[in-house]
């Protein structure tokens, strides 16, 4: 059974970054679960540390937030290793984990070719289903397989986590329609494309048979928060500018002219990334970051949820620091989403 709550809940959660160190996520994790937030995904971008090594830090130090890697990808890891961290990180956390898988990103880096990304990941997902409810049956798909008595060899916390995938177009959207629990738009604060993809879920649900509220929309981006808004917004114009070109290609609800894109290309080749933000138009970046002093980043959120989003995750860097943006954002935005006061600490 799906964990996600049957009623729609304003459901709050922190994206970090796996370039900090064991300490920094434990103090991050603690201040996530004191301020009341619903959890925290880790990132999986390539180069950087694996999600499983900071999500094992947080569940130490916590007893209450869901967790997840967003997102592992099926090029790089077989499902089988995917399950074993899924199953991992929900027995180091008490069944609070999730597992996230996508398509992958900047694989021709490291010489892999995308072939058949759709199919790769329906058979990951029915892989790493199997393998968790200890099915032990001979699997045999186009690409992956297992022989019989192929399972994994240390207890379970639960036969099943929710399933997330990290997609925007419509292919993507119908298997998860048909067997997620939750669609990340990375990179998305554009209320506008979450409509659209609730539209797009439900259908995708109903031909699926499944309830439409089976399957909840995440909408996570780069976040900086401060009292001085200015100032976040220029921090987060740079953050934004090194991946608006890919991002922007899958909003079908905003086209970012070439007269934009070309010139913040040119600018990001010359490893001037200040001078790329400097190219956005206030209307573009609204629709891929939260920027702003904590009350326009709550009004920014509300919209999101009003429009579908059944969670708003606030990603990396969040603030000056990540520690001051974290506290500004439980301190002031997530009151303001919920309709409390921020002076109470959530167990």
């Amino acid at each position: 059974m799906s964990s996600l709550p049957a009623e729609p809940v304003r459901n709050v959660t922190l994206g970090l970054q796996t370039d900090k160190k064991a300490a920094d996520y434990v103090r991050l994790g603690v201040l996530a679960e004191a301020l009341g937030f619903d959890g925290i995904s880790v990132f999986h971008d390539l180069g950087f540390q694996p999600a499983l090594f900071p999500l094992l830090e947080i569940a130490r130090a916590t007893s209450r937030l869901r967790l997840g890697p967003a997102c592992l990808n099926p090029f790089l890891l077989h499902p089988i290793e995917i399950a074993g961290q899924a199953a991992a990180l929900d027995l180091a956390s008490g069944g609070r984990a999730y597992v996230g898988l996508v398509r992958g990103a900047w694989l021709e880096r490291v010489g892999v070719v995308a072939d058949r990304p759709l199919l790769r990941l329906t058979e990951a997902v029915e892989v790493v289903q199997r393998l968790l409810r200890g099915d032990d049956s001979a699997y045999q798909g186009e690409i992956f397989s297992l022989t019989e008595g192929t399972r994994l060899l240390y207890p379970r916390e639960r036969d099943r986590v929710d399933i997330l995938l990290g997609t925007w177009g419509p292919r993507g959207l119908a298997l998860a329609g048909r067997c997620a629990d939750e669609v990340k738009l990375g990179g998305c604060a554009n209320p506008e494309m979450v409509a659209h993809v609730r539209s797009v879920l439900d259908a995708a649900c109903d031909a699926a048979g499944r309830p439409r509220s089976s399957v909840g929309i995440v909408a996570g981006a780069v976040t900086v928060v401060d009292e001085d808004g200015a100032a976040a917004r220029r921090r987060a114009r740079t953050e934004v500018a090194m991946y608006l070109d890919v991002v922007a290609r899958l909003d079908v609800t905003v086209t970012v002219p070439e007269s934009v894109l070309g010139p913040l290309r040119q600018a990001l080749s010359r490893g001037d990334a200040e001078a790329a933000g400097r190219l956005i138009p206030d209307a573009v970046m609204d629709r891929f970051s939260f920027a702003g002093d904590p009350a326009t980043v709550a009004e920014h959120a509300a919209q999101l949820f009003a429009a579908g989003a059944t969670r708003v995750e606030f990603g990396t860097p969040h603030g000056r620091t990540d520690e001051y943006g974290v506290e500004l954002i439980g301190k002031q935005v997530l009151p303001a989403l919920r309709g409390t006061t921020g002076d109470q600490e959530s167990g």
